[in-house]
């Protein structure tokens, strides 16, 4: 059994691409002892509540793969328990592709990015889409509070796996709330050091005693 994320994903053909490239043995232990990476522990959940937006695949009728970002205040996304996740799902254009395909087949995979620190969560799972009225107010426990935006349905996601990838090639980004975070106290000591300038300009510096 072992990593359940692997067991999903290292399908025949990945395997084969593996030995190929002599990656194989160093992964094939990942299929030893029981299930593990299957549920969310209090490190994973840390993260997913940080998180302002992810990225959503799902698996249309047609066979073709379709990814949306979702997106909404930190912590919209929640960890409901240890096997599963779930968000309100806010009205964007309306194509409702997601919707539809996840209708057809419940199999959707999310990667959760922290850019500023290099970070990337995997998730394989099984989404439901529930309209709000038809939830058991589900919509209503996942709204959050003080974000106008209008909720259409509740989406809860059973976890089937999860991977945490390497940093590598993750190009640091920031938003402007972390910029924000990080130049505050460099605008606090510019204020200082402009104030003990113009003093002393003055004829009074507060150094001196």
């Amino acid at each position: 059994m072992g990593n359940r994320f692997a067991e999903i994903a290292f399908t025949p053909a990945v395997q084969a691409q593996q030995e190929a490239h002599g990656t194989r043995a160093s992964y094939a232990r990942f299929s030893e002892g029981p299930p593990w990476n299957d549920r969310i522990t209090e490190k994973e959940a840390e993260f997913i509540h940080a998180r302002d937006g992810f990225y959503l695949a799902s698996v249309s009728e047609t066979g073709w793969p379709y990814v949306q970002f979702r997106g909404g205040p930190p912590g919209f996304l929640r960890v409901l328990d240890d096997r599963t996740l779930g968000w309100a799902d806010f009205r964007g254009n309306r194509q409702y592709v997601s919707v539809g395909n996840v209708s057809g087949d419940a199999r959707v995979a999310l990667i959760l990015m922290d850019y500023a620190n290099r970070r990337r969560l995997k998730i394989l799972g099984r989404a439901e889409s529930l309209e709000v009225g038809a939830d058991d107010g589900l919509a209503a426990r996942l709204a959050v509070s003080a974000y106008e935006a209008k909720i259409e349905r509740a989406v809860r996601v059973r976890v089937e796996g999860f991977d945490w990838n390497c940093p590598q090639h993750i190009t640091p980004r920031f938003t402007l709330e972390e910029v924000e975070r990080a130049v505050t106290p460099l605008r606090e000591r510019v204020a200082a050091l402009e104030l003990r300038l113009a003093n002393c300009e003055g004829g009074l510096d507060p150094a001196a005693g």
